[in-house]
């Protein structure tokens, strides 16, 4: 078999097809393919791997966290200034039901149908919705705030489908000895995407302060304004189709994952192939020619490599079983407690900065220019910086005590906000408020997203993965409709300030911190063990590579 050879390859890019031509046992085949993934040393494909999943997320934080920052404009061009808070809880809670719908349908279908064939519908889904939202006007036969939250809703699924499948395909690339800084790189890409919207409102605020300036009040904006107004939101909404148009082609002609091909499909030779391509370096699917030479050297027939079967009943079955369930139960009961407060304090950024005091000028300049400011020192100051301290550690520490210990510090910062608000200035507030935002992004938001690409099955991973992010989700929507309202809970009433019970609803989030602090008792250390030692450690799946080998070497033994 070893006249068997494939052209290409030179000495910045090896041809490993030609490392598999020799070996003709597809099982074998199978095992030095994932080895050879696993214990690459990082390069230049992991970079790639990095940006072209992480443009999404950019994308993705760009999209759900601009409309805090588009809200005050929005009010200002249709709501003479103040506009009703059940229309502003519906706009930014929008996302997160379409969120919810695509984590779910976009997990199960990257397990059914391969994470190749719709990584980038995602994508062109978000694009296609964001731009959509910017042509959103109102007129008698249609309602402004209703078509836009429709809009809205149908950019929530695509970047719900974002979730599992950047997760599962940054994962089933990784080497395993940087995994977790790899997926978490993808992830921290959130940061950028706050930040960019954070930039996007400040320019967009500055290059329309001649119109805005003259207005000292929501009430004396006039027409001039209300129309700078109506074309900054849409700027700053709109934008947000750019990074994902950039990143849209490099995922529309990824490889399919290796792992999903030699263990659900059952293509042995093209996912050796595959995985010969990418750790090469080289970008797209393997050559047909590739892949017929390793059929042609092949021993044994595919049906000799026979994978349990994906399928619903199968699914539940295992799941249903509590030593599995309670996994799946970790990493979606910790993204539901952490979503909570996430999102409770994420798309309400703007109320905060206003009640402790940081853009509370009725100017509606100044307004807009200091709530987005303010985000942007929150971003930078927080946000940022807490990401990229878990991408340091995640490989080191580990994953779970990075998420036990941002949890029980947030508990502990949550209570110091809500029992000792009164007691604080608005300086110690806002210090507290970003050492919340740090331990939230160097604790459990990063963490919730790493381990479910990690800890199941590759039949099942997308499948869990989506219904742990919807489990999150699920906790956004309740942080929005539910806990944030009780911001103005009888405020007017009594006579009192609004947001007067922003300190009880701090008091609540410290209770959910507490039950993540839970939850994670559930959720398994994941750090520097391959896919397949952890499903074989967590689920009892049967390696059989692995087993081959065992059975090849008695088998040695029992010739010599």
């Amino acid at each position: 078999m070893s006249g068997y050879k494939t052209s290409g390859g030179n000495a910045a890019f090896h041809n490993f097809v030609n490392d598999f031509a020799d070996v003709d046992d597809p099982i074998e085949r199978r095992r030095l393919a994932l080895a050879k993934i696993d214990n690459a040393k990082f390069g230049w494909y992991h970079v790639r791997a990095i940006c072209v999943a992480g443009v999404g997320f950019m994308t993705d934080a760009y999209d759900i966290f601009s409309i805090n920052l588009g809200v005050p404009m929005i009010t200002q061009a249709f709501y003479s200034g103040s506009i009703p808070s059940s229309t502003e809880t519906l706009l930014k809670v929008s996302t997160s039901v379409g969120t919810v719908l695509g984590q779910l349908g976009f997990g199960w279908l990257a397990d059914v149908l391969g994470r190749k064939k719709i990584y980038g519908v995602e994508l062109i889904i978000m694009i296609c919705a964001t731009i959509l939202q910017c042509t959103t006007g109102h007129s008698p036969g249609i309602n402004f705030a209703g078509l836009l939250t429709f809009y809205r809703i149908i950019m929530g699924i695509g970047i719900g489908g974002d979730y599992p499948l950047s997760s599962i395909i940054t994962s089933e690339f990784s080497t395993t000895k940087w995994r977790g800084a790899i997926m978490g790189a993808v992830f921290a890409n959130q940061g950028w995407g706050q930040l960019l919207a954070g930039i996007v409102a400040i320019v967009v605020v500055a290059g329309y302060k001649s119109d805005l300036i003259d207005a000292t009040s929501s009430s004396k904006c006039d027409a001039a304004c209300v129309k700078a107004c109506d074309q900054m939101w849409r700027i700053l909404i709109g934008f947000g189709a750019v990074p994902g148009l950039i990143a849209l082609y490099f995922r529309l002609t990824i490889p399919e994952s290796p792992r999903y091909t030699f263990d659900v499909s059952r293509e042995v030779e093209k996912a050796t192939a595959d995985a010969a391509k990418f750790t090469a370096g080289k970008h797209g699917n393997a050559d047909e020619g590739d892949i017929n030479v390793l059929k042609a050297t092949a021993s044994a027939s595919p049906e000799e490599y026979n994978p349990p079967a994906a399928s619903w009943k199968d699914f539940w079955g295992h799941f249903g079983q509590w030593r599995y369930g309670k996994i799946l139960l970790g990493t979606a009961g910790s993204w539901f407690t952490l979503d909570v407060a996430y999102y409770g304090l994420g798309l309400n950024t703007a109320s905060i900065l206003k009640t402790i005091g940081f853009a509370s000028s009725k100017n509606v300049y100044y307004s807009l220019y200091n709530q987005a400011a303010g985000n942007l020192i929150l971003i930078c100051a927080g946000s940022i910086p807490g990401y990229w301290a878990s991408v340091a550690t995640m490989d080191f520490v580990g994953r779970k005590p990075i998420q036990l210990g941002g949890f029980i510090i947030m508990t502990a910062l949550f209570c110091i906000i809500g029992f000792a608000y009164h007691k604080l200035g608005d300086h110690a507030l806002l210090a507290l408020y970003v050492l919340c935002q740090f331990f939230q992004n160097f604790g459990p938001n990063m963490t919730t997203f790493v381990i479910p690409g990690e800890c199941f099955p590759t039949r099942y991973r997308s499948t869990a993965h989506g219904m742990s992010a919807a489990a999150g989700k699920v906790g956004a929507i309740i942080a929005q409709t539910c806990i944030g309202t009780l911001q103005n809970h009888n405020c007017a009433r009594d006579g009192k300030p609004k947001n007067c019970w922003l300190p009880h609803v701090m008091e609540i989030f410290a209770l959910f911190m507490l039950l993540g602090c839970v939850c994670t008792i559930f959720v398994p250390e994941t750090k520097r063990k391959t896919l397949e030692e952890l499903s074989a450690e967590l689920h009892d799946e049967v390696d059989i590579s692995q087993q081959h080998v065992k059975t090849s070497s008695s088998d040695d033994d029992e010739k010599v």
